[in-house]
């Protein structure tokens, strides 16, 4: 899946790392240079939107880990061939909240699967189409969890995990990240939005320009 104009961006982070705030920043700042989409997943169609509800539905506890992980790569596929890839060939800036890297942490690692394992499944699932840019927030979980609390954001099924699995979640991303230092970036959240979206907005912004000049 190589036959892309466009620029594949992702955006990662725990639960509460403030990613969907930081994705309306990065949509207001870009959408007056370039043509954006943005999207979500799991989910951000039709058919990876149910998936979604099956995967997040706070029933689901008894979910074994790899039929978590399975569905995951099964959304991501259904999305990625109907959104992500029609969007990149016709040269837009593509923006997801969240895309491969999620499942490396949160299913690879702080599930305990195996990141290689995990990643082999994920780059069938999407025919190695990888992100040109992923832009990583990192935060102490205690942080995250105790804003969503404030936010009163309503709970997802892994909003309810210990908080030993998600400190597995961001040791995992660490760790992903020094897998692919070329592709992600390690942004500090324990800042105020205007800061952390002012930096994001200008590694993104010389990333698309070196891009496009090549």
């Amino acid at each position: 899946m190589t036959d892309r104009q466009g620029v594949f961006i992702t955006l990662e982070g725990g639960e509460g790392s403030g990613k969907t705030t930081i994705l309306k920043g990065i949509i207001e700042f870009l959408s007056d240079k370039y043509e954006v989409f943005s999207t979500r997943e799991p989910g951000g169609s039709r058919i990876a939107e149910q998936i979604r509800e099956v995967i997040l539905n706070t029933e689901n506890t008894d979910m074994d880990e790899l039929t978590e992980a399975l569905l995951y790569a099964a959304s991501r596929s259904q999305h990625l061939k109907e959104k992500v890839l029609p969007n990149l060939k016709e040269g837009k800036v593509v923006i997801c909240d969240r895309f491969l890297d999620s499942s490396l942490a949160y299913q690879g690692y702080a599930r305990g699967i195996g990141i290689e394992k995990v990643l082999k499944v994920n780059e069938f699932a999407v025919d190695n189409c990888m992100p040109d840019l992923t832009i990583y927030i990192d935060l102490d979980p205690n942080i995250g969890l105790s804003r969503i609390k404030q936010n009163r954001r309503e709970l997802n099924r892994l909003d309810m995990e210990k908080i030993q699995f998600h400190q597995k979640v961001r040791e995992g991303y660490l760790i992903v990240a020094e897998m692919f230092p070329e592709r992600i970036v390690t942004i500090d959240g324990d800042r105020t939005v205007e800061e952390i979206l002012d930096e994001v907005n200008k590694i993104i912004i010389n990333f698309i320009q070196k891009k496009r000049t090549l």
